[in-house]
């Protein structure tokens, strides 16, 4: 029934902030910008190289979400990249800060969270094993 995921949706708080960190530095594709007056709201439609999108929403007064403890609901947003390592220091190398990379128990793949400017947990996630 399930295909894949379309995509997945984001509320930020600095609409400006938040769509020069997917934009510019994680390097997303913009697909579509809207303002709707309205709701005093921005959308932003945002591709990944598979087809895979990122809505991101601006809402005057929406709610901080919580994070720390983890909170009930979405946990984090994934994405696969080809070698951690060098994303990390390409993260790093634009200021934001990225935990240490971590071995999955079950896959030995590697991973490593960071966080949007919201602090939306944001993980990488390696498919494809590099040689030691």
């Amino acid at each position: 029934m399930l295909l894949r995921i379309h995509h997945a949706a984001i509320i930020c708080a600095d609409y400006a902030r938040s769509r020069r960190f997917y934009v510019e530095t994680l390097g997303l594709t913009v697909v579509a910008e809207h303002f709707r007056a309205e709701r005093n709201s921005w959308k932003l439609d945002l591709a990944l190289p598979d087809g895979a999108q990122i809505e991101l929403f601006s809402f005057p007064d929406a709610p901080p979400r919580p994070s720390w403890p983890e909170a009930q609901g979405l946990r984090h947003l994934a994405f696969a990249v080809n070698d951690v390592a060098r994303c990390k220091a390409e993260l790093e190398a634009a200021g934001i800060a990225v935990e240490p990379i971590r071995i999955d128990e079950f896959t030995q793949r590697r991973f490593v969270f960071f966080a949007d400017p919201d602090g939306l947990p944001l993980e990488l996630y390696e498919v494809a094993p590099q040689p030691a």
